[in-house]
């Protein structure tokens, strides 16, 4: 398939800046996977759009501030890094941009500390060593990092962003982009949910900057994920086993899913989920809306048709929803 036939027209004014209020308040467009008219809801609406023996999974993983904005030692250049994972040998990989290029050598002058360059491949990677490990790491990177918005979200990020940028879920540190459709829920939300025997279980999959990076191939079948690691706790592929229908809640939860086959455990993936794909796990799916042209646009084309997302898509600019990471939402039951 040609990447374009994933394009779609958007206002740049439907793409959603700031979060509202409310968490639960988004508007929740609802489409049939298979057949009929989509629904005009809201996200508290979910408990009446599922069934008892659903069963939620969400994505755990906490956003860490990986954005790293400093100077070369010596020369003074700028210089941004953004942490992509750990390493075996405890350096990271990093995504680098600077006024001149990096070597392996140099020292990137940042608050609270200096990071050593390691080693430089190709397509902007790094692999950097930073000045602490451990705990100490995690308040390092409180003191000098930023938590890195998509950027399509014009503003520097700010106090409200580091509590709205995270999901309710948030525990397991080390993602560097938010599982957003997670952005949604709220407690009682989940205690309406729980009322109607709609079960909840959790995965961690560390989001990678992937989610950010266009598809540059021209054929959809020649593009190559960034892997990402996730994990499957035993409790939840033990609730996966018993469950009426997996509801994913976000394109994180539904490629863990389905790269585990919802067996417990560690792994990492780089599946690549485009029309074609036959889904084993998940049969129902929880989303925001996506990019034009992305890898999330062909997963949830793969999901319910390319026709009817863009169907779908259409219909939501017509009827001003708010589009990607503090946009509005949809279920595809």
């Amino acid at each position: 398939m040609d990447v374009e036939e994933f394009d779609y027209p958007l206002p740049q004014e439907l793409i959603a800046q700031e979060p509202l209020p409310q968490r639960d308040a988004s508007r929740l467009l609802v489409l049939p996977r298979r057949a009929g008219p989509a629904q005009h809801r809201q996200v508290r609406d979910l408990p009446d759009l599922l069934r008892a023996g659903d069963l939620l999974v969400v994505n755990d993983a906490r956003v860490i501030p990986a954005r790293l904005q400093g100077r070369k030692e010596g020369s003074g250049g700028k210089v941004e890094l953004l942490l992509v994972e750990p390493l075996a040998s405890g350096d990271w990989l990093a995504l680098g941009q600077a006024s001149k290029p990096l070597r392996a050598g140099a020292r990137v002058e940042v608050p609270g500390g200096s990071i050593g360059i390691v080693e430089v491949r190709d397509e902007g990677e790094l692999v950097v060593r930073l000045p602490a490990a451990g705990d100490a790491l995690w308040r390092f990177l409180d003191e000098a990092g930023e938590l890195p918005l998509p950027p399509y979200i014009r503003h520097a990020p700010g106090a409200t962003d580091r509590e709205r940028y995270q999901t309710m879920f948030a525990r397991e540190k080390g993602a560097v982009a938010a599982p957003t459709a997670g952005l949604h829920f709220t407690p009682a939300l989940l205690e309406a949910l729980a009322a109607r025997d709609i079960g909840l279980a959790r995965i961690t999959l560390h989001v990678g900057p992937g989610t950010f990076l266009p598809v540059r191939a021209r054929r959809v079948e020649d593009h190559r994920m960034h892997q990402e690691r996730y994990f499957v706790p035993e409790e939840t592929a033990r609730a996966l086993s018993r469950a009426r229908r997996v509801v994913a809640v976000g394109t994180t939860a539904l490629r863990t899913l389905e790269a585990s086959r919802g067996q417990h455990g560690p792994g990492a993936t780089d599946l690549f989920i485009a029309p074609g794909y036959e889904f084993r796990v998940v049969g129902a799916l929880f989303t925001n809306f996506h990019l034009p042209r992305s890898t999330l646009l062909m997963l949830i084309s793969a999901f319910a048709g390319l026709d009817r997302i863009k169907g779908a898509y259409a219909e939501a600019v017509e009827r001003r929803y708010r589009f990607f990471s503090y946009g509005d939402a949809m279920l595809i039951s």
